[in-house]
């Protein structure tokens, strides 16, 4: 998760979001694998409700569809590993991105 100030003061939340064909390669390539849960599909259902949660407490709250292949070429160079922080500041650089077209 990534959080940018939007002009009117409120934050924007950026979350992460795969794909189900990616998962498997997330795992492959993350450092931080035992912290993630095995499946697309369990992986999804918490992240459904942790959006669900965040919207529900009035937080602008989007997924950011995630490349699990350029996630990877990003971090590398960066010289980051593949875990949570590398992932939310990846999401932080594509939302700014983003916001600024």
């Amino acid at each position: 998760m990534a959080t940018k100030m939007k002009p009117s003061g409120q934050l924007k939340l950026g979350i992460a979001w795969f794909r189900p064909e990616q998962w498997s390669r997330l795992l492959e390539i993350s450092e931080d694998r035992e912290d993630l849960v095995e499946t697309f599909a369990e992986w999804e259902s918490l992240a459904e409700e942790k959006l669900r949660d965040l919207r529900a407490q009035g937080l602008d709250a989007e997924k950011v569809t995630i490349d699990v292949e350029k996630l990877l070429v990003w971090c590398k160079g960066r010289g980051l590993s593949v875990d949570a922080t590398a992932r939310s500041q990846y999401v932080a650089e594509l939302v700014r991105k983003r916001d600024l077209h």
